[in-house]
């Protein structure tokens, strides 16, 4: 990280995400407060942070045939082999499993899930059944514009010049090796052509409450003896999705979005980190991990302090930065021994993003998340164009759901770090023919 102040610029060090190789190359002695590169170079620090992010869930290791999508990289190379794909299996049903199969046309999607409904992670039923009928209709020809900043980093290579943007696609020619790929953040698919080899617009299809029982190639599936193929399956095919259901499909490739784990490996020999339970590199309240002045921040990380009532550490893009936002704050704090409070963003979970070209917004409890019975929902549904649900708990409000264009984010956000007694209001909080962000303006 940089710094305008003079003392800080060559005390504070970031290491950070590295495409699809994931630091497999840094030694990191903390004894001596430097950190190694492959080729030789030495850093040393006063502080460091660590921002490796998480690497896939992978359903099976070294198999040409499984793709995972985290980075850049590993975007290209999906766009890639879907411009000559037919048929593709999803596994997964968090957000990079949401966005694929709506973006992805000329190609059939079976989308493997394992839970009742999609979007299991953000949505509940409702939700999910106000969202199928996009997968069912075509894409607008015009979507929601992106309202998030891009940037480009430019620099010399090989005397040559060499510009690349956020979603790390290279502008101009160098004769150097190609930059390392950067994680995938928010829209990551736009300006990226989503095409398959087929005329279809988009089919998808959703096989629920299922897993990847077993992955054959196609000489492995014609030799098993178990295995009862439809005729459009049948040698057809160079890798088979065998699924818990008893289903077996045939497809050019599979893209494994089963989630991540935390990308501690690099940092771990010789160091005595305490671990979470999710294997995240426990952090305090002022980011900083077990091993002195060194932190970390997103992905990599776990949040082990005592959390506020209504937040919860999800690996989203999202609490990335800001957690790598209030780590650089407080490396900053300490080495001009100034105090530090811990960020208001800590205070209350929020998450906006954009599934199904609908936008979506997530606060505080959004799920009754920890909230067991003690809680109920009030639930707005207009077919096409909002959901919202409202999560309230002794009459307060505690969480919220809104997608579409409801414009009541602010309003909600307010309410839920009030925490104003809503009982006085009962079902006509959620009434369209109510202002409610005018009343409670």
């Amino acid at each position: 990280m940089w710094s305008n102040e003079p003392r800080l610029r060559k005390q504070l060090l970031k290491l950070g995400y590295a495409g699809n190789h994931y630091l497999p190359s840094i030694s990191f002695f903390n004894s001596s407060q430097s950190v190694e590169t492959a080729d030789g170079r030495v850093f040393g620090y006063e502080k460091l942070c660590i921002c490796s992010g998480g690497r896939p869930k992978l359903l099976t290791q070294d198999n040409p045939y499984v793709l995972g999508i985290r980075d850049t990289d590993s975007a290209q190379e999906f766009q890639k082999l879907l411009s000559k794909a037919k048929r593709i299996v999803v596994v997964g049903n968090g957000g990079i499993a949401l966005e694929l199969v709506y973006e992805v046309e000329g190609c059939e999607v079976i989308w493997a899930v394992k839970d009742k409904a999609i979007g299991n992670t953000f949505f509940d039923a409702g939700a999910a059944q106000f969202l199928i009928p996009s997968l069912e209709a075509g894409k607008p020809e015009k979507a929601f514009p992106c309202k998030r900043p891009r940037y480009t980093t430019e620099e010399p290579a090989g005397g040559a010049l060499q510009t690349f943007t956020a979603d790390g696609h290279l502008r101009g020619k160098s004769t150097g090796p190609p930059e390392p790929g950067s994680a995938l953040g928010p829209d990551w698919h736009e300006g990226i052509a989503l095409r398959g080899a087929e005329q279809v617009s988009r089919k998808v299809s959703v096989e629920y409450q299922c897993e990847v029982e077993k992955i054959f190639t196609s000489e492995e599936l014609l030799n098993s003896q178990q295995q009862t193929l439809t005729p459009e399956n049948n040698g057809s095919w160079p890798v088979y999705v065998q699924l818990t259901n008893g289903k077996t499909f045939g497809c050019d490739f599979v893209v494994s979005a089963t989630g991540v784990v935390p990308n501690t490996e690099p940092f771990l020999q010789g160091n005595k980190f305490a671990i979470a339970d999710d294997a995240g590199l426990q952090v305090n309240d002022y980011m900083m991990t077990s091993e002195p002045n060194v932190y970390a921040a997103g992905d990599v990380c776990t949040a082990g302090w005592e959390h506020s009532e209504l937040w919860q550490q999800m690996r989203l893009w999202t609490q990335a930065r800001q957690m790598g936002w209030y780590a650089g704050r407080c490396m900053a704090a300490h080495v001009l021994s100034e105090p530090i409070e811990l960020d208001f963003c800590f205070e209350l979970f929020s998450h906006i993003t954009k599934f199904f070209n609908y936008k979506v917004v997530l606060l505080g409890k959004f799920n009754g998340q920890g909230l067991g019975t003690d809680h109920e929902l009030l639930v707005r549904c207009t077919k096409g164009q909002e959901y919202v649900k409202v999560v309230l708990r002794g009459g307060r409000m505690v969480g919220a759901v809104l997608i579409g264009e409801t414009d009541l984010e602010e309003t909600f956000e307010n309410l839920i770090l009030n925490q104003m007694d809503l009982t006085p209001y009962g079902e006509e909080l959620l009434n369209p023919d109510v202002d409610i962000e005018d009343y409670f303006d």
